[in-house]
Parts: structure tokens; C-alpha cells; sequence
């Protein structure tokens, strides 16, 4: 808030609370490496009523509340959104998050939607899909854009398969739904 510095694509820094980027076993990450977004503290709840299995699974021993968001930390403490941590991607082993496909999708530009979601792959675990909606019009094929994700994130991350829709399924709040999309498209 005014009249601290801002940066473009970040909420902020943390105000009232402390905020950290942990790993898989909630250590704090260096600047600038992805994790999830913990918070601690006196504001934030104590735990899920009659459900200590749930607590257990969403605060830390130390307090800290796992949020399920991806993101970074700049070395100035600005927080950057990066994902849910349930909509990662794991192929092989590796986290792949959809929301970089998206971006790579969303950077031709006759994409009006884009969303990467997982399928099922007895190879990988599971494979990246896409799904987009193309202006009318477009000279753009899955495969144009199969081959722009290609150069923007090598073939590992690229989607196997991109469906073209008249418009990706939303929920009331309007985000896209990429849970549908990998229940309708990724048999």
C-alpha cells in the first residue's frame, strides 16, 4: 500500500503476517525459487474443527498455514502467485505448472482461452494436455501452437494434444475449470 513500491504482477509483501516460500518439507526456499505460500500468524486460524487429520495436513507444527498456492519471493519480500499446487503437473517426476503453458499459449495471438491440465500416461505418470478457444478466423492449428510451446518451453513441457473449443468450461466465479477439462478431454 502507498506509499510502499510496487511490482507488477505482485500482490505485495506480507503486512501483519509472517509469509515464506517452503518445499516439500516446508523449509524456507532461497529468492526467486518456486514453492508454496505459507503464512503465520495470530490471525490465521489454529486448525479445522474436530478434524485434527485435516490440521494436521494444512498447518505445520510450527504454525504455519500451507495455503496450496505456488509462488516466489523476490529478495525484497514481494510474493508472486505462480499456481495451485493441486494443478501441478507431474511427468516423470518433474512439476510442470499449466499456468506456464497457459502463458505460452496465450502468447500467440489469436488464443482467447487457454488451459494446460494432466491426463493419466502409463509412461510419465501423467501427460500435459491443453485446451484452447481461437478467434474466428484464425490461421492457427493445435499443431502451430504445439510447436510455440515447443520453442518457448522445450518438447518436455510442450502438450501432447491441444483441443481447440468455442470456449473452455468456467465456473460461477469465471476461472477456468481445468478439473472438467481433464475429466471431459484427457481419456
Amino acid at each position: 500500500m502507498p506509499p510502499g513500491k510496487r511490482k507488477i504482477g505482485s500482490p505485495g509483501i506480507a503486512v501483519g503476517n509472517e509469509a515464506m516460500i517452503g518445499d516439500h518439507q516446508q523449509n524456507s526456499v532461497p529468492p526467486d525459487t518456486e514453492g508454496e505460500v505459507m503464512i503465520r500468524g495470530d490471525n490465521v486460524m489454529q486448525g479445522y474443527l474436530k478434524n485434527p487429520e485435516a490440521t494436521k495436513e494444512a498447518i505445520t507444527a510450527d504454525g504455519w498455514l500451507r495455503t496450496g498456492d505456488l509462488g516466489r519471493m523476490d529478495a525484497d519480500g514481494y510474493i508472486f502467485i505462480t499456481g495451485r499446487l493441486k494443478e501441478l503437473i507431474i511427468k516423470g517426476g518433474e512439476n510442470i505448472a499449466p499456468r506456464e503453458i497457459d502463458e505460452a499459449l496465450y502468447s500467440h495471438p489469436d488464443v482467447i482461452e487457454a488451459a494446460a491440465f494432466a491426463c493419466a500416461c502409463k509412461n510419465y505418470g501423467e501427460r500435459v494436455e491443453a485446451a484452447v478457444a481461437l478467434s474466428p478466423n484464425t490461421s492457427a492449428t493445435p499443431e502451430t501452437l504445439r510447436v510455440l510451446c515447443q520453442e518457448k518451453l522445450g518438447k518436455f513441457k510442450a502438450p501432447d494434444q491441444i483441443h481447440v473449443m468455442a470456449e473452455l468450461p468456467k465456473g460461477p466465479s469465471g476461472k477456468i475449470q481445468r478439473r472438467i477439462l481433464s475429466e471431459t478431454l484427457g481419456a
